[in-house]
This record gives C-alpha cells, structure tokens and sequence, in this order.
C-alpha cells in the first residue's frame, strides 16, 4: 500500500492537496489524532487485503495537537515506523508559507486560525506560534512544499506529477454523446452541436442504426461539412487542454449533440476518444441516449 502523511502550516495548502489526491484516487481522512493513525493504518491495511484501498492519505495538523495535547513528532515517527515495519511505502509532505502569504489567505478566507484563541485573537501570534511547533516536523519530511509563491494551478499539477500513477496524464477528459430532446447534460464542460450535419434517421437503412455502425458512421463523415466541422472541432481541443491542464483542472466533460443522441452526436464522440486516445489522453467514452 501508499500511504501519505500530509502535514505543516494551517492555510498552506493541505485542503488543496487532499482534493487533488482525493481526484487521483486516494482514500483521504483529515484531522485525525496522530495517536489513532497506527490504529487507522491497520484497518486500511485490512481493507486493501479485500481489494477495497491501495492508497491512503492522512492529514495531522495543529488541531489534533489542541486536541490531544499530545507530542505530535513523536507520535507520528512512531506511525511512520510503524507503516515501514510492515512493510508499506509511506510518504510524508510537510506544506510551508510565509507569515505574509498566510495572513493575506486567511484575509480572503475569513477562516480563523486554530491558534488564535491562544493569543487573544493576533492571528500574526498565531502563525509565529505554529511555526515554533512545527519546525521540528520538517526533518521528517519527505518532501517540503514552499506555496508561498505558488499559483493554485502549479501546485496541483506538482502534486499530481508526484503522486499519480500516470503523471504524464495531469487531467482525466470524459468524452460524452447525448440527444437534445432529452436536456442538455449538466456535468458539460464544452458542448458542441452537431445538429447542423445531415440527419442518418431520415435514411430508411440508418434509420435503426447508431454512430457505434460504420454505415452511419461513413454517412456522417461523407460530407465536407463534417470533415471540416470536426477538424475545426479537434483543432479547438487540442489548443484548449493545455490551458485546461495549467489552471489546474482534474477533468473536463466534452459533450456532442444531436436530435436524439444515436447518429450524428455519437459518430464524432466516437471519433473524437480516438483521437485523444492516440494523444495519450487519459480519455473515457459515454454514449447516454444509445439504447
């Protein structure tokens, strides 16, 4: 099993890492004691055996040590150990910030820091405090995070390239053919009509066919219009993933339409997987009104 200790300053980063892990498939579990994570991590350990996890994220922060009132250091390098002893891959990510950076995040936020209530409401004493405590934890880091500096997007598509099983696919494009007359899918990202192509359903032989059969599929494609329409369409996808993949997004939902959702919508659906499919995309396929 993976297991990731994801620790440091509060207002860091770590509600942002614990979505992209969560999104790359990691069991995630915040703020839980630090005594409990050995505990936790043999129940994973038991559920992994039935095939139901393979890769877990845990998040221990300063609250757990309001909490407990405990040696948070200590108590996690005996989790870490305990993990190893076993014979498990655990890594842990220590998320740091500049005061300055923290105080101008907890502004926009208007979220009050876990120490506060400590120093009379000086959220600056607050910081300085948490620094303190939690320098020590930097030595067990595996790998240290400055955000300071670090746009949203760049963090996230870091932390897919270190965590993901496939780190060269830093965004999942969900390919999706549907029939207007049954209402437009809402998880849409990109819609692109293609009722304006000739309509196979009004050829007797197609009629009772789908886009997923050649004939249909070489009578869409056998017209200029659809030749040009769908490089146009592709020409625009292939310039808009990468500007999708440097804000940051985990996954869009391309979505082709057509009357019914059987013929037309469905033939450039199909052809636009096989085009991201041959780029190395991580791509998967819909076809919502087939049946």
């Amino acid at each position: 099993m993976k297991f990731t200790i994801v620790t440091g300053l509060s207002g860091a980063g770590k509600s942002s890492i614990v979505n992209v892990l969560e999104d790359i498939g990691y069991y995630v579990v915040d703020n839980i004691p630090p005594r409990l994570i050995s505990e936790f991590v043999n129940i994973c350990i038991q559920a992994n055996n039935q095939g139901q996890m393979d890769k877990v994220a845990i998040v221990a922060d300063v609250r757990a040590v309001l909490m407990q009132g405990e040696d948070m250091m200590t108590l996690l390098k005996t989790a870490i150990d305990d993990i190893k002893r076993l014979g498990h891959e655990v890594t842990v990510v220590f998320l740091d910030a500049d005061n300055a950076t923290l105080v101008k995040r907890y502004k926009e936020t208007r979220r009050v820091h876990p120490l506060e209530k400590k120093t009379n409401g000086s959220l600056l004493k607050a910081l300085e405090m948490e620094h303190e405590m939690f320098a020590p934890m930097i030595e067990l880091a595996d790998l240290y995070m400055d955000t300071s500096q670090m746009p949203i997007s760049e963090f996230k598509n870091d932390v897919k390239r270190v965590f993901s099983d496939d780190p060269d696919n830093l965004i999942n494009v969900k390919i999706l053919s549907f029939g207007f007359k049954y209402g437009l899918p809402l998880e849409s990202d990109l819609v692109f009509d293609v009722r304006c192509l000739p309509n196979p359903f009004y050829i007797d032989e197609l009629k009772h066919l789908t886009g997923l059969d050649k004939k249909v599929r070489d009578y869409v494609m056998g017209f200029e219009q659809s030749k040009e329409l769908e490089k146009k369409i592709t020409d625009l996808v292939d310039f808009l993933m990468p500007m999708y993949i440097e804000e940051g997004k985990s996954s869009i939902t391309i979505a082709f339409g057509c009357t019914g959702g059987k013929h037309r919508s469905v033939t450039f659906a199909e052809n636009m997987y096989a085009h991201l499919k041959d780029s190395g995309v991580s791509v998967t396929l819909t076809h919502r009104e087939i049946k």
